[in-house]
């Protein structure tokens, strides 16, 4: 739906709220966030609380007393779509030398992805 491509050196907290200030009003439908542990804190609290009211985020946290592999409640929706997206040889390594590129190439990824499948129903 969205996406944005940050130098390595943004935290993703920091990342995630410039992600979300950059949604502000494309999709008003948008009621419930699921990030990982890496969001959690006040200040991303605070930041999408100001920026888009009413949004429900919940942080998916691995329980402590988990041993081994454990499957996370819809972090696997993440982590399968990261995994078809890296399909893509293009996006399997970080080649791009601008950010714009990257997201270009996100983006054309992820128009292939919604093609096959509004093909294959």
């Amino acid at each position: 739906m969205h996406a944005i491509v940050h130098p390595a050196d943004v935290q993703d907290r920091d990342g995630g709220i410039l992600l979300i200030s950059s949604l502000f009003g494309l999709y008003p439908f948008l009621k419930k966030l699921f990030a990982d542990g890496g969001y959690q804190g006040p200040i991303f609290e605070r930041a999408t609380a100001k920026l888009i009211t009413g949004l429900d985020v919940e942080i998916v946290k691995r329980s402590d007393a988990a041993n081994g592999f454990v499957v996370l409640p819809r972090r696997w929706v993440v982590e399968r779509t990261f995994a078809w997206l890296n399909r893509c040889r293009r996006l399997a390594k970080d080649f791009e030398n601008r950010t714009r590129a990257a997201l270009s190439f996100l983006k054309l990824a992820s128009i292939r992805l919604m093609m096959r499948k509004i093909c294959n129903r």
